[in-house]
C-alpha cells in the first residue's frame, strides 16, 4: 500500500471513517481485496455514494482521477466477485457487480453533480474509457 493511501487508512480508522484534506467530509469506504495477479491482500481507500433506495448498498468509482486505464482494484473487484469494506466503525462483506447503461451513467452523474471533481475526470478519459461503477452489495 502507497504511504498516501497508509496515511488515509491510518486516519480512516483513527476518526471512525472520516478523513480530512481533499476527502474532508466525503462519504469514505476502505476496501479490502486480493490481488489477481499477485494474490497480495491490499486495502484501498475510496470516496462511494449510499443507493438511496437500497441501505444494503454502495457505489464506489473507478475513476483513478481521470488516468486513462482503470485503476488495479477495479481488476481485482470483478475477477473476485466480493470484498471487504469498512465503513465507519463496521466492517462486512459485500459482492461485487458492475453497473452498465442507463443506471451506471444516473448513478455517476449523481457523484459528479455531488463531487464536481468526478465531472472532470470524466471529461480526461472522454473518448478513451468510461468510468466503471460497481455496486458493493453486503451479502
Amino acid at each position: 500500500m502507497s504511504d498516501w493511501n497508509a496515511d488515509i487508512v491510518a486516519e480512516f480508522r483513527a476518526n471512525e471513517g472520516r478523513v480530512g484534506g481533499p476527502f474532508e467530509g466525503a462519504p469514505m469506504v476502505l476496501v479490502h481485496h486480493v490481488g489477481r495477479k499477485s494474490g497480495r491482500k491490499t486495502v484501498s481507500p475510496m470516496m462511494y455514494m449510499q443507493d438511496e433506495q437500497d441501505s444494503a448498498t454502495i457505489y464506489v468509482f473507478a475513476s483513478k482521477a481521470g488516468a486513462p486505464t482503470n485503476p488495479d482494484w477495479y481488476y481485482n473487484l470483478t475477477t473476485a466477485g466480493k470484498a471487504e469494506v469498512e465503513v465507519g466503525t463496521e466492517q462486512y462483506l459485500v459482492t461485487v457487480a458492475e453497473v452498465t447503461g442507463p443506471e451506471r451513467n444516473t448513478i455517476y452523474a449523481e457523484q459528479a453533480r455531488r463531487y464536481p471533481g468526478f465531472a472532470e475526470y470524466a471529461v480526461k478519459t472522454e473518448g478513451i474509457r468510461t468510468i466503471p461503477v460497481l455496486a458493493l452489495r453486503r451479502a
